[in-house]
């Protein structure tokens, strides 16, 4: 039932409250029939079953399964894949930083070890010209 129908339901049962003495037989029993007919008409509750579960023995088994305070080995469950994903992160974090820093230091060497001076290198002609070269 929705809303609307609740409470137009509501509103028939207090109607037929306030006016129970004033019915006659005959509509109190035309009421006890339509009762009968809605409750034969309404549709059966489910029926809840008890379903059984295998509980798996041993230290991982009982403990997952408990609705009490998890045990350690549930909290190394959550733990364990969450460190390994940090140190996996940190791990690549600095295998990409040192290819960053070598990088950078075999193009520092690079301009050292050439003969032109640094001021070369700022110069905007220079990078036309090493343009030019190339092709």
């Amino acid at each position: 039932m929705n809303n609307k129908e609740m409470q137009f339901a509501y509103k028939v049962k207090l109607a037929l409250d306030a006016n129970l003495d004033n019915l006659s037989d005959d509509t109190l029993q035309s009421l006890s029939a339509a009762r009968r007919v809605a409750l034969a008409r309404k549709k059966q509750a489910p029926i809840h079953k008890r379903v059984e579960q295998p509980v798996l023995a041993g230290a991982f088994g009982g403990a997952m399964m408990s609705p009490e305070k998890p045990s350690w080995w549930s909290r190394l469950g959550v733990a364990a894949p969450l460190l390994v994903g940090i140190i996996l992160f940190a791990g690549i974090y600095q295998h990409e930083n040192a290819k960053r820093v070598s990088y950078l230091a075999d193009i520092d060497a690079a301009v050292l070890s050439d003969e032109l001076p640094l001021s070369a290198y700022l110069d905007h002609g220079f990078n036309a010209f090493l343009a030019e070269k190339g092709q």
